[in-house]
């Protein structure tokens, strides 16, 4: 080999593998299989909670949060409906969500119990100071709604996420920067939902921030999404939100 070639091979940064561990545990007697996912050979950095959207832990979404684990993060995947209640298409996922959705109590038991997983994870590179937590769809509304906990956490990002709550005085409990990724056009969450959405925050004064993306509906993170005008995927876009992400913990977990 020429050695200035093995000279600049040597000066390379070492690839380093994106490991993924499943974390077993148990809440109020139903248990539950969380997935940690990082890069084994990084230095400590920041840790998220990431909510998957309503089909819960499957392959698309696990490859989703590896996708978000090699930007720089230690990714808690939550498990929020139970490994016997693992949907198998969307018809089950409407159901699973739907009853988790319904019960907030419940919803922020899940997802506080995933940040306690991932504040104790051992074994992988994580900085505690700087934790915060993603969501998408559903779990983007879980991700509000563990900001809307009082949960001590740096921020919260939510992708496409309901925005609505049941409670909204909770919102004084906030005490995470929050930012809300939303398409435009998104007919899910329709423009009186992001109105209430905004009272609440300016209520509570929270530190607050919603992007509201042109020419984008609902799930354009979702490489999968192909319903045209509903949910569908939206590469740029996707690419902006993923972006702003990024900025916006830069910012959150700035001491």
């Amino acid at each position: 080999m020429n050695r200035l070639l093995f000279l600049a091979l040597l000066s390379l940064p070492a690839m380093a593998a994106i490991k993924t561990t499943k974390v077993p545990y148990e809440l109020d007697k139903t248990k539950f299989e969380g997935v940690l996912v990082f890069d084994d050979a990084a230095t400590p950095r920041p840790g998220l909670v990431l909510v998957p959207n309503w089909l819960g832990i499957n392959e698309a979404n696990l490859k989703q949060a590896e996708l978000v684990a090699a930007r720089g993060y230690v990714v808690f995947v939550a498990d929020m409906y139970g490994i016997a209640a693992r949907p198998k298409n969307q018809e089950e996922a409407g159901k699973a969500a739907g009853a988790v959705k319904g019960n907030r109590a419940l919803m922020r038991a899940r997802v506080n119990k995933a940040l306690q997983l991932l504040l104790g994870a051992k074994g992988v590179p994580l900085d505690v100071k700087r934790v915060g937590a993603i969501g998408f769809c559903f779990g983007g509304t879980a991700a509000l709604e563990l900001a809307r906990s009082g949960a001590k956490i740096g921020g919260v990002v939510s992708f496409h996420g309901g925005l609505a709550s049941p409670t909204p005085e909770d919102a004084k409990n906030i005490s995470a920067k929050v930012l809300a990724l939303h398409g435009a056009d998104d007919p899910n969450v329709p423009p009186d939902e992001v109105a209430g959405f905004q009272a609440e925050m300016r209520a509570a004064k929270v530190d607050w921030q919603l992007v509201s993306f042109g020419n984008a509906v609902h799930s354009f993170t979702d490489v999968d999404a192909n319903m045209p005008g509903r949910a569908q995927y939206n590469a740029v876009v996707a690419g902006r939100a993923y972006g702003m992400m990024d900025d916006f913990f830069g910012e959150a977990f700035r001491p």
